[in-house]
């Protein structure tokens, strides 16, 4: 594109944004099961043909568990970064989270007690999305939550809701390709 006279040129930056693997549990410190730990030996099969400069995670245990065996391929530290941490709903056990969790995606500035809001919980991981656009890194692997990355993917692309959430595995995988001033997003898992 020229502008006065001026070659304007984007970089295209690529964003895998992974959902962790199998877990024990929800904990912060909830290990992967024996299922999830081969998960995570599957994910660094798929990305070992793959540029990767960069790896930022969640810090729960899970998490950094997802990514272990892709950041000793690539040789790569891995980031932690708090705003990839799991949304909370609310502060209290909601037997009919379900239908709250649906209510949220509807209206995304709903707050349950003590919880957060889709929007709030979108913008903290799309803070950590522009920070990698800033950066000089080309191709970055975020990894996250199941809740946290379907409201990120809503946040670029808005028909990304709860059903899409209800169909999500672990592990799964979204590329977000920014080129142009555009993002699009593909699933690839």
């Amino acid at each position: 594109m020229y502008w006065s006279g001026w070659i304007e040129i984007y970089m295209e930056k690529k964003i895998y944004v992974i959902r962790h693997c199998e877990a024990e549990g929800q904990p912060r410190d909830a290990a992967l099961t024996d299922r999830g730990l081969k998960q995570a030996g599957a994910l660094a099969e798929f990305f070992s043909n793959i540029k990767i400069d960069h790896i930022i995670s969640s810090p729960f245990k899970r998490a950094i568990q997802s990514v272990g065996p892709i950041s000793e391929g690539h040789q790569l530290i891995i980031e932690k970064d708090e705003r990839l941490t799991e949304r909370v709903l609310s502060a209290e056990n909601l037997p009919d989270w379900p239908e709250k969790l649906k209510a949220s995606f509807d209206d995304m500035d709903l707050v349950y007690d003590c919880g957060e809001s889709g929007n709030d919980a979108a913008s903290r991981a799309s803070g950590v999305v522009a920070d990698v656009l800033g950066s000089e890194h080309e191709s970055t692997i975020l990894v996250t939550h199941g809740n946290l990355m379907a409201l990120l993917l809503k946040h670029y692309h808005g028909n990304f809701g709860f059903e899409q959430w209800k169909n999500m595995t672990n592990p799964d995988i979204y590329l977000l390709r920014f080129e142009n001033k555009g993002v699009k997003a593909e699933h690839l898992w």
